[in-house]
């Protein structure tokens, strides 16, 4: 059976012994000063343990295990997933007990206001990586579940006069408000973005490890360059984090990107008069503005770093201005 000991140098209590044949040496995660919670943790584990030695690990592995393994192995973690909200919500649930209805309500509980196509990013995506790993471990049987179907949604864009005007309303963040409309960055690569990665000479920026997987370049417009210039020749800071807070500090990397200037960029929206536009949107309107000048999808599918010529249609759909006279001539 197990037993509680103290290792030197540690605040914790571990738990150390063997089961019918399995052996644990295992951290409790509890202060030594609070023996009787260690006392239930051990008790707890010791009914595991004995359940697993009669029926294996396919009734035991709980999610959150699976999603330690999962990310151990080298697993997608950040970027898109927000697995550490995937992993609270299943916390010790055992993965026996996880199917396709308990999977779909955790979506909704989790993320109860996105939009399909966002919970099949932050939700069904990881969830489903997370058990095909316990599923090549032989922790669980495979399971099938329908994932939401990607949908186009409204693609919510400004003229260049809307987005002008929010720039210059933007104050400290103006130097990326121009970056985002005139590269069509995420704003988590450009929340992300390392100076080294930035080349004003060459006007260009390397996008390093984003959403999908791999690192893209893109050129540099003039007026990003120009903006950028005067942004660095004030702040003069030579590594790290290129956009930072007012007084010139890093953000806290632990807050999403968005979350990081939602306030002044709400506010910059109120004043420039702009509504219904969300920080995202300024990639949608780069990309509307890129094919209405170049009708050209497959250079907006490279610069813009989307996987398939499919997702960025919806630009071209968008812009339908030139069809106007085929219209005429029925």
């Amino acid at each position: 059976m197990l037993k509680l000991v103290r290792r030197h140098g540690s605040p914790f209590f571990y738990m150390r012994g063997t089961v019918r044949g399995i052996s644990i040496d295992e951290s409790t995660r509890v202060n030594f000063r609070n023996r009787k919670a260690a006392e239930e943790i051990k008790t707890k584990r010791q009914n595991e343990l004995l359940e697993e030695s009669i029926y294996g690990k396919r009734v035991t592995v709980t999610f959150s295990q699976a999603a330690l393994s999962y990310r151990e192995s080298g697993g997608k973690q950040g970027g898109a997933y927000r697995l550490d909200d995937v992993i609270k919500h299943f916390g010790t649930t055992k993965l026996a007990k996880i199917g396709a209805p308990e999977i779909h309500a955790g979506a909704v509980a989790v993320f109860p206001t996105m939009q399909p196509a966002s919970r099949r990013t932050h939700f069904y995506i990881p969830v489903s990586a997370i058990l095909s790993h316990a599923h090549k471990m032989g922790w669980c049987d495979e399971i099938k579940f329908e994932w939401p179907s990607p949908s186009e949604g409204v693609v919510r864009w400004l003229t260049k006069e809307e987005a002008h005007s929010l720039i210059d309303e933007g104050k400290h963040i103006k130097p990326l408000m121009t970056f985002l409309f005139y590269t069509g960055a995420r704003i988590s690569e450009a929340m992300d973005l390392q100076m080294q990665d930035l080349d004003l000479d060459r006007a260009h920026v390397q996008f390093i490890d984003t959403k999908n997987g791999t690192s893209r370049g893109v050129p540099l417009h003039t007026r990003v360059v120009e903006a950028m210039r005067k942004y660095l020749a004030v702040y003069r800071h030579n590594g790290g984090d290129v956009f930072r807070r007012e007084d010139g500090l890093e953000y806290k990397h632990e807050a999403k990107a968005s979350d990081r200037i939602k306030t002044v960029f709400k506010r910059a929206c109120k004043r420039a008069g702009i509504t219904n536009f969300r920080i995202h949107d300024t990639r949608h309107t780069w990309a509307t503005w890129h094919y209405q000048k170049n009708r050209d999808l497959g250079a907006l599918q490279k610069l813009g770093g989307w996987k398939t010529l499919e997702m960025v249609m919806r630009y071209a759909h968008t812009n339908v201005e030139e069809l106007g006279d085929t219209i005429a001539r029925l």
